[in-house]
């Protein structure tokens, strides 16, 4: 426990130590999201998405694509079709993975503030094959809080995690994060996120983790982010990964 206290508390003395006051990107690749929705008419395009969680040998996550849609001023519908993989000593599956709908309402924005609050709602549905999904619809209901410095950014949030099925429990997550719009181009971030246990012989996970984004000729943007988890014991117990190609238009 101590040993994850101490990660965790210099990761956020780092953090706010940057704080001073063109926001910078939020949402992904951070695990931590943000309140800003997608503009009104405007995609935006995730793809190919690589996600991966695990240690060492052993790790699972997804690939495909997430779709982001402006669909009226302040309301973005997103569509996460993966496909998902998982991996062992015995070697590798594949299959579909579960669809994942959501909806981010944007009920506060205040520009002279720097100001964003929004709810994001969202369920995934038992599409995946090969016992590559959770075989329940689940549900996460979170609302998210950004407030912008200049070229600075802290974002944060959570909610409630809904997740039925044998053997699982509903279960807490949140997170917060810090970026900073280095360059024209380039975007860089660190942020802390806790989940509960979602089983009911599981533990309680926090998350530390790095991300960057660079603009690459419009409409194209890179996005990384990784990091190590631990449990409530402290032990390292996995790491997590994401890179994707983002698209805008």
């Amino acid at each position: 426990m101590a040993l994850h206290k101490n990660a965790a508390s210099s990761c956020l003395l780092v953090m706010f130590s940057w704080m001073i006051a063109t926001p910078a990107w939020a949402g992904p690749p951070f695990l931590t999201d943000d309140p800003e929705p997608t503009d009104t008419g405007r995609w935006e395009i995730y793809t190919p998405l690589l996600e991966a969680e695990g240690n060492g040998a052993n790790f699972e996550g997804a690939t495909g694509v997430e779709i982001n849609y402006g669909a009226a001023p302040n309301v973005q519908v997103t569509f996460e079709l993966p496909a998902a993989y998982a991996h062992d000593s015995a070697g590798m599956d594949w299959g579909l993975g579960d669809v994942a709908v959501s909806l981010k309402y944007r009920f506060y924005h205040n520009e002279d503030l720097g100001l964003s609050i929004a709810a994001f709602p969202g369920l995934t549905l038992p599409t995946a094959t090969n016992g590559m999904g959770a075989g329940e619809v689940t549900g996460f209901l979170p609302i998210w809080v950004q407030k912008d410095f200049g070229p600075w950014s802290v974002f944060g949030g959570g909610g409630y995690a809904f997740n039925p099925g044998e053997g699982n429990r509903d279960y807490l997550s949140g997170g917060i994060a810090v970026s900073r719009q280095m360059t024209e181009r380039f975007t860089l971030g660190v942020e802390v996120d806790h989940q509960g246990a979602d089983a009911t012989d599981g533990e309680a996970t926090t998350s530390l983790g790095i991300g960057a984004i660079y603009q690459l000729h419009a409409p194209y943007r890179l996005l990384a982010s990784a990091g190590p988890t631990f449990d409530d014991s402290g032990e390292t117990t996995g790491f997590h990964a994401f890179l994707a190609l983002g698209l805008d238009f």
